[in-house]
């Protein structure tokens, strides 16, 4: 059973694959803005995951971060979550990401759990949806 206080941890080494310029969130080699809520998304999911029934998953809702400051190639980001609130399906997380100079990034991400094969296939009627305009 999911309770607030899960912590979550996540690291990236930023490399020309996550800049703003190869991304196309800018035109600087730093990180970029995306790469970073990323970073947030996928380890605030990863920090719930083991505690999930089987056939269970997490998707992303809602992000709302502030990118600090810059980080250039080469420089090591990590990014630490906690869960602050389990509401029903709703799962809000806390999250705070450093560079090796210091903090870069702070925000709320909300997650839902679904039924990972109820999930895929309301995906897929979506797309039916649009090529059969039913």
């Amino acid at each position: 059973m999911l309770e607030a206080g899960i912590k979550g941890h996540g690291e990236l080494t930023v490399t020309e694959e996550v800049t703003a310029v190869r991304v196309g969130s800018g035109e600087l080699d730093v990180l970029a803005t995306p790469a970073m809520i990323a970073l947030i998304e996928k380890t605030c999911w990863q920090s719930v995951a083991p505690e999930l029934e089987p056939g269970w998953g997490t998707v992303g809702g809602l992000v709302n971060v502030e990118h600090l400051a810059p980080t250039p190639l080469g420089m090591k980001v990590v990014c630490d979550t906690v869960l602050t609130a389990v509401e029903g399906r709703k799962l809000v997380f806390e999250a705070v990401v450093f560079d090796e100079c210091g903090e870069i990034g702070r925000g709320v991400h909300e997650r839902y759990t679904v039924n990972n094969e109820r999930f895929a296939d309301k995906a897929l009627k979506r797309f039916d949806v649009q090529e059969t305009g039913k």
